[in-house]
C-alpha cells in the first residue's frame, strides 16, 4: 500500500488531499496541531499531533512517527499567512513566527525524512506570492520565496528524492477567507485582484494537485511549478 506524509491537515487542502488518498486506499500519515475527528477514525490514517512552529523539537519529536517508513510522496503543506500590512509595520517576531512554519519546519521535516526513513518525492505548497511582490504580503511571500530555494538546493544536495515546489491557485480555505473577508481591499489592491479570481474548493484542488503531483517528476528536482498555468 503506497504511503503519503501531510503536514497541515486540520482544514483546507490538506484536509481535503488526507481525505481524498484515504479514499484511493493510500495510507496517509499526517502531522498537524489537532487530528481531524473525521479522519482519524479510519483504519489508514495515522496522526501526530505536534506544533510546526516548535522547530527547536521537531526533528527529535517526528523521528519515532516516521522511524524505518518508506514515503511514496511528502507534502509539505502546512503554512501560515501571518497579517497583511506593510513590513515597516511588521514586527520582526511575527515575521519569525511565519518563517518557522513555513520555511523552518520544512527544513527540519526533510532532514529528518532523509534520516530515519526514505521517501521518493518531496512536493511543498508554495504560493504565487513568492514571485509577485505585493503590498502588505511580507511576511508570507519572504517566506514562500525562501520555500522555492529551500527546495532548489535539497534538490542539489539529496539527488536521490525529486523535489518540487508548486503554487496551487486560488482556493477557498481558512486563509483565502480571512482575505477577501477582512483585509481593506482599497488599501491592498491585490485583494481586490483576488477576488475576481475564480476560485476552488479545497475538495475540487484536491483532485488536481493529486493529478499534478504525478506530472511533477516530469520537471527538473527543485524546480517552482504554477499549477494554474499551462
Amino acid at each position: 500500500m503506497k504511503k503519503v506524509l501531510i503536514t497541515g491537515v486540520g482544514s483546507g487542502i490538506g484536509y481535503a488531499l488526507a481525505e481524498k488518498y484515504l479514499e484511493e486506499g493510500v495510507s496517509v500519515y499526517a502531522i498537524g496541531r489537532d487530528a481531524p475527528p473525521l479522519l482519524d477514525k479510519h483504519p489508514a490514517f495515522f496522526f501526530f499531533p505536534y506544533d510546526l512552529s516548535k522547530t527547536f523539537l521537531l526533528k527529535a519529536e517526528v523521528s519515532e512517527f516516521i522511524a524505518h517508513h518508506h514515503f511514496d510522496l511528502a507534502i509539505l503543506n502546512a503554512g501560515i499567512l501571518g497579517e497583511i500590512k506593510p513590513l515597516k509595520e511588521t514586527m520582526l517576531e511575527e515575521m519569525k513566527e511565519v518563517m518557522e512554519v513555513n520555511l523552518w519546519a520544512n527544513k527540519e521535516l526533510i532532514d529528518a525524512l532523509d534520516a530515519h526513513s526514505s521517501v521518493d518525492q518531496v512536493v511543498a505548497i508554495s504560493s504565487a506570492t513568492s514571485r509577485v511582490s505585493m503590498k502588505g504580503w511580507g511576511a508570507y511571500s519572504l517566506s514562500k520565496s525562501a520555500l522555492n530555494t529551500l527546495i532548489d538546493i535539497y534538490a542539489k544536495e539529496l539527488p536521490h528524492i525529486h523535489f518540487s515546489a508548486i503554487a496551487p491557485g486560488f482556493i477557498r480555505t481558512p486563509m483565502t477567507e480571512y482575505l477577501l473577508g477582512e483585509v481593506d481591499r482599497k488599501r491592498y489592491p491585490s485583494i481586490e485582484e483576488l477576488a475576481q479570481l475564480p476560485i476552488i474548493s479545497a475538495q475540487q484542488a484536491a483532485t488536481l494537485l493529486i493529478k499534478s503531483f504525478k506530472k511533477l517528476k516530469g520537471y527538473e528536482s527543485g524546480s517552482f511549478v504554477d499549477i494554474t498555468k499551462p
